[in-house]
């Protein structure tokens, strides 16, 4: 049988992974999808750092829309990134009647809704399983392994550099600013790594994510995000005493109470004892709880090139095995069949429920306490864990930690406006999410 024809738009870090990775293994992938499969075009502005890369085993070309045009390639890879050209070029392809990959978060979190109906309209499968997690299959496990589950939530480590940043300054004692310049020195993070420190690249990943746990619509828009530059090394320390980690996680909750969805990405405090809570370094890691199933959780490589090029190809596969077969019984893009998606609300933050840490700075004399858990009682906050520091000699302030239990985040933030107004509350009150994750 005639071997699946590929064209590769972008032939980086991900996409020469690819490249590599289909050669080497390219008998065992035409055993496992029953022909085989080749990538044959290859588009890519820096046309000779292309051929290097692939030789004299595909046409190298510098205009994608050769690719997209020849009526031979029935599959295209779309690995550019962003948002503009390579929504443009999705879009074309689609139209053209060639099946897509992808492993571009930005783009199907804020277009997906658009490139997955003209999908639909035109009977050909887009997949991004690389687009969330790396070589970890949760795209998958959400839309295919889980069927038979009502998920209750979902929460990940799905960004490595932050993880990375976290993991460092937790070992050793050291300031977000020091360990981002650290960082950026061995690679982990980019030049200018906005996006993966002030959370929306888990933002992308976690719209994704709870489109294909609940069945809506991507609403990236929706999603409540904060990254992790406000942190500071004494808030990973007291976390750390009260038997936490600060971890940057992703959360997608049903709230059947309410009727809608919390999407949310923020710093939050896990419990040390949780597997969750010791994953390190550049890794990721996904945990979904499932009604039938309980908790389940996905551990690995969240990036890289020949990580994410496992996940690249096994969406290859998946279209291999699946392009002749009758659209509608194909699995849907958003594991849910494209009428039946609800138009469930994704909450405001206000509206959350979720426990909390506080750090006060204040006046080290007689009362002070009191006043503060008067505030929270009156909210009807209630205390699950109090540390209080000494101070040092001399000194006339300290640190009071404070751990709620669950409240909604409206009351919480009513009651951190009074306690910052007390004349004893002598610096900006640090307030982070805390879950339990069970």
């Amino acid at each position: 049988m005639k071997p699946i024809q590929v064209g590769l738009l972008g032939i980086g870090t991900v996409g020469s992974g690819t490249f590599n990775v289909l050669t080497r293994n390219q008998e065992e992938i035409r055993r496992r999808a029953g022909r085989g499969i080749e990538i044959t075009m290859v588009a890519d502005l820096n046309v000779e750092r292309a051929r290097e890369i692939v030789g004299d085993r595909a046409r190298v070309v510098a205009d994608a829309r050769e690719i997209i045009a020849n009526p031979e390639i029935d599959i295209v890879i779309e690995l550019i990134g962003g948002y503009g050209i390579a929504r443009a070029l999705v879009l074309e392809a689609i139209s053209a009647g060639k099946h897509v990959v992808t492993a571009n978060k930005a783009l199907l979190a804020v277009h997906g809704t658009e490139i997955f109906a003209a999908a639909s309209a035109k009977g050909v499968m887009v997949a991004f399983e690389a687009a969330v997690a790396g070589g970890i299959p949760i795209i998958k496990a959400l839309r295919e392994g889980l069927t038979a589950n009502q998920v209750q939530w979902v929460a990940g480590i799905i960004n490595g550099t932050t993880n990375f940043i976290l993991s460092e300054m937790r070992d050793k004692g050291l300031d977000f600013d020091v360990v981002l310049k650290e960082a950026q020195r061995l690679g982990y993070a980019e030049a200018d790594p906005t996006f993966d420190i002030e959370g929306v690249d888990a933002a992308h990943k976690a719209t994704l994510m709870s489109a294909l746990a609940f069945g809506i619509p991507v609403q990236f828009d929706k999603a409540h995000v904060e990254g992790i530059t406000k942190l500071a090394a004494a808030d990973i320390r007291y976390a750390e005493q009260l038997g936490y980690r600060i971890k940057l996680l992703g959360i997608a909750k049903r709230r059947d109470d309410v009727g809608g969805i919390e999407l949310r990405v923020h710093p939050t405090l896990v419990p040390a004892k949780r597997l969750i809570a010791n994953v390190e370094g550049a890794m990721n890691a996904v945990m979904v709880q499932g009604d039938a199933v309980g908790t389940t959780l996905y551990y690995g490589k969240g990036a890289g090139s020949e990580p994410t090029a496992s996940a690249v190809i096994a969406d290859l596969v998946d279209i291999t095995r699946l392009h002749t077969a009758d659209p509608d019984h194909r699995v849907p893009h958003l594991a849910f069949q494209a009428d039946e998606l609800r138009d469930t609300p994704v909450l405001p933050i206000s509206e959350i429920r979720t426990a909390f840490y506080l750090r006060l700075r204040v006046a080290d004399q007689k009362g002070v306490l009191s006043a503060i858990t008067a505030i929270l009682a009156a909210s009807d906050i209630s205390i699950d864990a109090v540390l209080q520091r000494e101070s040092n000699e001399g000194e006339h302030q300290t640190d009071v930690i404070i751990l709620t239990h669950e409240t909604q985040e409206g009351a919480m933030r009513d009651a951190l406006a009074q306690m910052q107004a007390l004349p004893t509350v002598l610096a900006p009150i640090v307030s982070l999410r805390k879950e339990e994750l069970a």
